[in-house]
């Protein structure tokens, strides 16, 4: 069988588009990828960031559920310490009660914003240092074992929501091994420790009630075109969005201009990040997805479309499912 691919939806507000345009189109590439057979589609909480529209991860994925009817949607991931486990337990317990057997709980434990962000979200600091702790508590009232007596989420409470551990580094690879929970990592943006990371899991991985054995789901980005030359256009135009966005926020950069701060060392930090990407004509594409499961020992895939056209980054995806074979070609 091939290995199983899933979506990360950033939910990205594009050039010209609100945040409605963009859950709008969170809608349709669900739809479109219970068509094609994808897996689940996740969605990550950020925060301040005017060009990501899933801060309300919860929220995001009511709306989607209710517009879907097969596929598995979830968090990818909630940053747990910007929240009181009890509350995550309502939210994800409230999901699965609606639309059971779909729901799923990725957990990370960066604030997925900015230090001034952060003390909006009124997050201490050291919130982090409690991580492995709140995933407990949460599981606790999932499961319908709660850890502080008298204390359950209703809805939530034996919902056995499925938890993952979300990571970049050995700390999540290490939590996510000693718990018996399955690991996805952000390879696709943080690509520096993926190989020891799943070493680590793989090596130091105890059974749970959840997870009998290790399970990896590795991130990788993904451009599919009708030709090579076409995909090669549209990872460039990507980079060149980040660069502006992350390198020279507020302004508009020339093609030139974003190709200079592309070659500046901040900006090939930025193309670094983007490591692990399938870019070309299909065949290439999935050649690239087989190489790279390999390389990550992953038992799935999770691909981001970055092609910032919305039509180019639907076909991508759906070119993909075709030559993965999730589509008849």
């Amino acid at each position: 069988m091939a290995l199983p691919l899933s979506i990360l939806d950033l939910a990205h507000i594009g050039e010209g588009e609100t945040a409605a345009d963009s859950l709008s189109a969170s809608v349709e590439l669900a739809q479109r990828a219970e068509e094609w057979g994808y897996r689940r589609v996740w969605y990550a909480e950020h925060h301040n960031m005017p060009s990501i529209a899933s801060s309300a991860t919860s929220v995001l994925i009511a709306h989607v559920a209710a517009h879907t009817r097969t596929i598995r949607l979830g968090a990818g991931g909630v940053m747990l310490p910007n929240h009181s486990p009890l509350t995550i337990a309502e939210q994800y317990g409230t999901l699965e009660t609606l639309h059971p057997g779909r729901i799923d709980l990725g957990l990370g434990r960066a604030p997925g914003s900015d230090q001034k962000t952060l003390r909006a979200l009124r997050r201490a600091p050291a919130s982090a240092d409690a991580f492995p702790e709140d995933v407990l508590e949460l599981q606790g009232y999932l499961t319908g074992h709660s850890r502080i007596p008298g204390v359950d989420a209703t809805p939530g409470k034996g919902t056995d929501v499925p938890l993952y551990i979300l990571g970049s580094s050995l700390f999540g690879a290490t939590l996510a091994a000693a718990l018996g929970l399955p690991y996805a990592f952000a390879s696709h943006f943080a690509p520096a420790a993926l190989e020891e990371a799943v070493a680590v899991y793989r090596r130091e991985f105890k059974p749970s009630a959840q997870l009998e054995r290790p399970y990896v789901i590795a991130g990788v980005n993904v451009v599919a075109a009708g030709t090579t030359e076409e995909a090669q256009e549209q990872f460039l135009a990507a980079k060149r969005l980040r660069a502006a966005r992350f390198l020279t926020p507020g302004r508009t950069l020339t093609a030139q201009e974003a190709d200079a701060v592309l070659d500046s060392p901040a900006g090939r930090q930025i193309a670094q990040m983007t490591q692990y990407s399938a870019v070309g004509d299909p065949q290439e594409v999935e050649d690239y997805l087989d190489r790279f499961a390999g390389h990550a020992q992953a038992d799935e895939l999770i691909v981001v479309s970055v092609a910032p056209d919305r039509r180019a980054w639907l076909r991508s995806l759906e070119l993909l499912a075709k030559v993965h074979g999730l589509l008849p070609a």
